[in-house]
């Protein structure tokens, strides 16, 4: 099988290269800027290509001469301004492209659809790429999900950060609505499974073994990490309004957090299971919620490598620099100022034990957070008066 990759530098695209990858798949993936692949340790083991998924040329460019039997759509401009138009016609450009290009069929992951509810703006934008990915003349595979559970997972991340700054979790009443979300391991089986083209084209629900509401999803992390917070009740608080200030509460990008805390209205659970009638699940079963949390903490603040440890639900060192933590950004920080083996050394001290330590991770992160951006701030006037 050969296989095309868009959103390869993202959180599943490059778990997915990666299992492709150690799998001796023959893979192409497809980036704006293919030289910024290089920081991937598969990157010599794929055919990188320009694509510009909002250029149609550039979508007939990238995939007119690959010989590719499947395509996975896995690119998003959620956080974005206008974002909901630009993956619109993004869909079409790429649809259209492959299909022309005589590529057997698309696998794409979306969103859930919760009949009867009216959709927030991110899953109604996500249900339009799907319906604008089935053009005539090529097989689509629609793969339809809730949260996904895995350090680096942009949801998960807002919850690391929310349940580690604030030692009171407010808890709005729509976080009562139920969620079932799917570790991000089992995401990729997904992926996986659906290239065969056994598989009949449609959409699917897929989903982890438990249903919970949102509110205990985030107390399963609680208990993970080890933590100890009280919830309280509050009125409906707006989903708008809470994305606000969370957004400007947790380093994840503003536009992002605010996007997927107004999504939190929606239920967003399995509405069919036909998916296991095609894919079996993997050894061992799916991922348990309480299994996904723990695994995703495990080596908390040590970013590795996505194909050379199989666990996708690791952090990765290729994950965004806002992933993984306060600890991980201190230790980035120390390691930036003082190399690596200069940062092990305190650490060793016992500087670590401190700075690790709630609540100073997130008071220190913060300041290094302002510090940084005052710096980049200064320097950036600095070279525009050099230059004048």
């Amino acid at each position: 099988m050969k296989a095309f990759v868009t959103g390869a530098s993202g959180y599943i695209g490059s778990r997915l290269v990666a299992s492709l990858v150690a799998d001796g798949v023959d893979v192409v993936v497809g980036s704006r800027t293919p030289e910024r692949l290089r920081s991937f340790d598969w990157y010599d083991a794929v055919d990188a290509v320009r694509l510009d998924v909002t250029d149609a040329d550039s979508c007939r460019d990238a995939l007119g001469e690959s010989s590719v039997d499947v395509a996975y759509y896995l690119v998003h401009a959620i956080g974005e301004s206008g974002y909901r138009r630009t993956d619109l016609d993004s869909a079409r450009h790429f649809a259209e492209a492959a299909r022309d290009a005589g590529v057997g069929r698309i696998v794409y992951l979306g969103g859930f659809v919760p009949e009867g509810e009216e959709l927030s703006e991110h899953l109604a934008s996500r249900a339009e790429v799907g319906e604008a990915l089935q053009v005539d003349g090529i097989e689509v595979v629609w793969l339809r999900a809730a949260i996904v559970i895995g350090a680096g997972s942009t949801s998960f991340e807002m919850m690391r950060y929310l349940a580690d700054r604030l030692p009171v979790l407010p808890l709005p009443t729509w976080l009562d609505k139920p969620v079932q979300p799917i570790a991000v391991d089992d995401v990729v089986h997904y992926l996986r499974g659906t290239a065969d083209e056994s598989v009949p084209a449609g959409a699917y629900d897929i989903a982890g073994p438990e249903i919970l509401p949102y509110r205990d999803l985030v107390f399963a992390y609680v208990r993970a990490a080890g933590l100890h917070r009280l919830g309280v009740p509050t009125p409906p608080v707006p989903t708008k309004l809470a994305g606000f200030v969370i957004g400007r509460l947790i380093p994840v990008p503003g536009l992002l957090a605010d996007d997927l805390v107004q999504s939190l209205v929606n239920s967003m659970t399995a509405s069919e299971k036909r998916i296991e009638r095609y894919v079996p699940d993997p050894d061992g079963g799916l991922t348990g919620v309480d299994d996904a949390m723990r695994r995703s903490l495990l080596g908390a603040g040590h970013p590795r490598s996505v194909s050379r440890n199989p666990d996708a639900l690791r952090l990765a060192d290729s994950d965004a620099e806002w992933t993984g933590g306060d600890v991980r950004s201190i230790r980035r920080y120390g390691a930036e100022l003082l190399g690596e083996d200069g940062w092990k050394l305190i650490e060793a001290l016992g500087a670590g034990a401190v700075l690790y330590s709630w609540p100073i991770a997130p008071v220190v992160r913060t300041n290094l957070d302002v510090a940084a951006s005052v710096v980049g701030t200064v320097s950036a006037r600095v070279r525009s008066l050099l230059h004048r």
